[in-house]
């Protein structure tokens, strides 16, 4: 297991993004299988343990002692699950025993986090600075926008790639300009679903409707490795020559 050295000062590690000592993570959606069982999904509680086992795996490899979670840390809108509540709960409990320093960038479905009072080193903000990053979810534009890279999450960006008559979604990164600065996109800490197709499906952020798209870097990640499959536009071209199912 290694990190991926993407720029200076950043590194990949799985699903992570490593800035100075901490750890970036985004869209876990705690409580995702329990809304998926109310419209009549059956998925099984896997998700919450393995979010905490992999979470403990980046920190032994990277070192990591702070941890930073870029939105969307539970899943739904308008209220808290019980499955959520539970969830948050344990989350917060796993955090505080094993991080000095814990920061939440509200996202789109953290309008209501429970349990947040109660944390002794939490701090919960809109868009957060470090190291000459900034960090917003990427459901909207923030008005300061006073960075070289800006690095967001909200898309849960993935790839479809055929092989054979499958097709293998892989989850990704991806970077590119945005409007004079560079934009770096973070996949989902989530492990009921890899995301969404950024080659066949709509996209999600405010940030990327407005970026050209196919300039956009695309990187593969599976179990730690980083695959670099070149511009959104060269996958799109491959697509084109070998046929994708459904096109």
């Amino acid at each position: 297991m290694k990190t991926y050295r993407l720029m200076d000062d950043l590194e990949i590690c799985d699903l992570s993004l490593l800035i100075e000592d901490y750890m970036i993570i985004a869209d876990l959606h705690l409580g995702y299988e329990h809304y998926l069982n109310t419209q009549g999904v059956m998925v099984p509680g896997f998700q919450f343990r393995r979010i905490i086992e992999r979470i403990d795996t980046i920190r032994d490899v990277s070192g990591a002692s702070g941890i930073i979670i870029n939105g969307d840390l539970k899943h739904e809108f308008g209220r808290v699950s019980w499955q959520e509540n539970r969830e948050i709960i344990r989350m917060m409990q796993y955090l505080e025993e094993n991080f000095r320093d814990i920061t939440i960038i509200r996202g789109n479905h953290d309008a209501l986090i429970p349990y947040m009072s109660q944390v002794s080193h939490l701090s919960v903000t809109e868009t957060l600075r470090i190291s000459g990053f900034l960090l917003a979810h990427g459901h909207v534009i923030p008005d300061d926008l006073d960075a070289e890279t800006i690095i967001i999450g909200h898309e849960h960006p993935c790839v479809g790639l055929r092989s054979g008559e499958r097709v293998e979604k892989i989850k990704c990164f991806l970077l590119g300009p945005f409007r004079d600065m560079k934009l770096l996109v973070m996949p989902s800490f989530n492990f009921v679903t890899e995301g969404s197709d950024i080659l066949h499906e709509d996209i999600l952020s405010p940030f990327l409707r407005e970026s050209e798209l196919t300039e956009f870097l695309v990187y593969g990640v599976e179990d730690f490795e980083v695959f670099e499959f070149g511009t959104v536009g060269d996958l799109l071209k491959f697509q084109q020559k070998t046929g994708y199912p459904g096109d």
